[in-house]
């Protein structure tokens, strides 16, 4: 009895691979119109988050601010201790 070799069937993907001139993207098939109202809203939206980031650092820096404006004098000398100059 002779021996059956296995083979190794490889599963063709031709209907996978497109040329590069044969494939179609989303910006080809989205009008320039649209392109442009979306390039406009991702920049007004990124414009957004940078104001509120500006915007949340002004106000810590604020609170800060006011917190060490109240401080009581105990609070002060522990916070800066003798590093003070004396006059």
């Amino acid at each position: 009895m002779a021996k059956k070799r296995k083979t190794q069937h490889q599963p063709k993907n031709d209907n996978r691979q497109f040329d590069q001139k044969e494939a179609v993207t989303l910006k080809d098939q989205l009008g320039s119109d649209v392109l442009e109202k979306l390039k406009l809203a991702k920049s007004s939206l990124t414009k957004q988050i940078e104001e509120k980031e500006a915007e949340r650092q002004a106000k810590l820096a604020f609170e800060r601010k006011q917190k060490e404006k109240n401080m009581s004098f105990e609070e002060l000398l522990e916070k800066y201790g003798d590093s003070g100059s004396k006059f």
